[in-house]
């Protein structure tokens, strides 16, 4: 069961998820990954095994976990007063975060999990932030392009040259995708 569904949000499941999810980033900095285990995790977080394999199904989905909670938006995105800059500056983040070593290991982890829903709360947490810079564009009286534009324009580009090229684009480059889908 994916902790996303069926999860109650606090008490025990809480108390344990937060332990499970903080042994997990404490052990990823102590040791390599291939020397992450269930057994081990569980050590650290003082629960059992069975406890994580319950609630996790195995290593994969808890690691999947684990990069969902970090790649989850911390807050709404930066409102700059106009669509341009602030689709500019979000796209500039975007591009930071992701091709951070740790944030290709976070994407990597959800896409290599067998939830099928954990790679989609990627395009999820990419088109609310989207949403709402559209949303505060069309309120400030802007033209604003559909959100599949800047999804497809901005975002998978994004995606595709931060993890199938071998060079890490300039963070200007997220930026001029954006003056390209503005401009049409």
């Amino acid at each position: 069961m994916s902790p996303i569904q069926g999860t109650r949000t606090g008490g025990r499941s809480a108390r344990v998820q937060r332990a499970v999810h903080d042994a997990v980033r404490d052990l990823q900095n102590e040791r390599s990954r291939s020397e992450l285990s269930v057994p081990l995790v569980a050590q650290r977080a003082g629960v059992t095994p069975s406890t994580v394999y319950r609630r996790w199904g195995g290593m994969q989905e808890l690691l999947a976990d684990v990069a969902l909670e970090r790649l989850r938006p911390d807050g709404p995105p930066e409102d700059t007063g106009a669509l341009a800059t602030d689709l500019k500056a979000w796209a500039r983040q975007y591009l930071e975060e992701i091709s951070s070593s740790p944030g290709r290991q976070y994407v990597r982890d959800l896409v290599a999990s067998d939830g099928e829903e954990n790679s989609g709360h990627c395009r999820t947490f990419c088109s609310i932030q989207i949403e709402v810079i559209l949303e505060r564009a069309t309120a400030r009286g802007e033209p604003v392009p559909h959100i599949d534009t800047v999804l497809d324009h901005v975002v998978a580009p994004i995606v595709y040259r931060v993890f199938f090229s071998p060079t890490d684009p300039e963070p200007e480059w997220g930026e001029d995708l954006v003056d390209k889908i503005l401009a049409d």
